[in-house]
């Protein structure tokens, strides 16, 4: 087997610049799309009073996010104007970032803003994905292609290929647009950039997703089933019961829906019950949930909610036999799944 080698150096470098505006423009449009659907085709994303508003979708990521993000996303969900500030801000980068990639301007720069948003957008979302682990791949394909134009520039068509010095970057301006890089520098730091990517890409999926070092499973979270967490169930000495939900797992395409909740005994046996007309019926004020976007709320002969929901819910007074005590809170949800949750001595 015999392999065609640039005849020298100066070709090689030709052969990349022509490489590089496919990925660049691909990079480009998708961060260019994501800025240009909240600021000017989709403005409602940008609208607290739009059901699209993002703060709905920052929500769902809560259950799965990753190095503290979720209590990042919780705190902004309950501070508005910081809330906003910050939707506002990241898609402004997404938009500058996209533009200047598109257009290959100050490419170098922009790449590694785009490594960094890939970054915090796998931690927020790269759980999510029924199918395909559709949010991981984005975010692992944009933070390669990323590093690929940190390290190599805009290439040809380019602002930056109009304006480049054929001698090596020798200030901040050029670095960070696409003038050489000083040759002692490429080795080194296309290692550290390939050893970033690829640990970055292989933790990250084994813990999303296995396969690396044990067998595919479906996530810490799973992003297909949903998953209701009870705590604090206690009764209140007027015979309701009161606890804490959280809808911690399942796809954010549909909400979950509860079909009833029943209060067992330590052998399983039913005591109390609320059907699905007791749950549609609830009013408003048996609920107090912690966000005002993703809510829990009265269902279809059920309760429903999207996932990254979290409330208070106080059911009515229900009779039981005063010789047994409910030892647990059990939810049926509509695909069949069955979650217990004991219910702690004193409370």
């Amino acid at each position: 087997m015999t392999t065609t080698l640039p005849a020298d150096k100066h070709q090689g470098w030709q052969y990349l610049a022509w490489s590089l505006p496919s990925i660049r423009f691909v990079q480009g449009w998708i961060y260019w799309g994501g800025g240009s659907r909240r600021f000017i085709y989709a403005p409602s994303k940008l609208d607290p009073s739009a059901h699209h508003w993002m703060a709905y979708k920052f929500q769902t990521a809560m259950p799965g996010a990753l190095l503290g993000m979720d209590h990042i996303v919780s705190y902004l969900l309950t501070h508005f104007a910081l809330l906003y500030a910050a939707v506002i801000f990241f898609s402004a980068v997404e938009l500058v970032v996209g533009v200047c990639l598109l257009i290959g301007f100050m490419t170098r720069a922009s790449a590694l803003v785009s490594m960094g948003l890939s970054f915090f957008l796998m931690l927020l979302f790269g759980w999510q994905g029924a199918t395909c682990i559709d949010e991981w791949t984005m975010a692992a394909a944009n933070f390669g292609m990323g590093a690929t134009l940190f390290l190599a520039g805009a290439g040809a068509w380019s602002i930056d290929a109009l304006r480049q010095h054929d001698h090596q970057a020798s200030n901040l301006w050029g670095w960070a647009a696409s003038d050489p890089l000083p040759e002692r520098w490429i080795a080194p730091l296309s290692r550290g950039t390939f050893i970033v990517t690829m640990i970055f890409v292989i933790a990250t999926y084994s813990y999303y997703r296995g396969s690396v070092w044990g067998p595919f499973h479906g996530g810490p979270v799973s992003p297909a089933k949903h998953h209701v967490s009870f705590s604090h169930i206690h009764q209140n000495p007027d015979g309701s019961w009161v606890f804490h939900a959280y809808l911690d797992g399942g796809t954010a395409d549909v909400p979950a829906h509860i079909m009833s909740i029943n209060l067992t005994d330590n052998h399983n046996r039913p005591l109390a019950s609320w059907q699905g007309l007791d749950l549609q019926h609830l009013p408003p004020s048996a609920f107090i949930n912690d966000y005002p976007y993703n809510k829990f709320a009265p269902g279809i002969m059920s309760l429903q909610a999207p996932v990254g929901a979290k409330a208070w819910i106080t059911l009515p007074p229900v009779k039981y036999s005063s010789s047994s005590r409910p030892d647990h809170l059990q939810a049926i949800l509509i695909d069949g799944q069955t979650i217990n949750q004991s219910i702690s001595p004193g409370r």
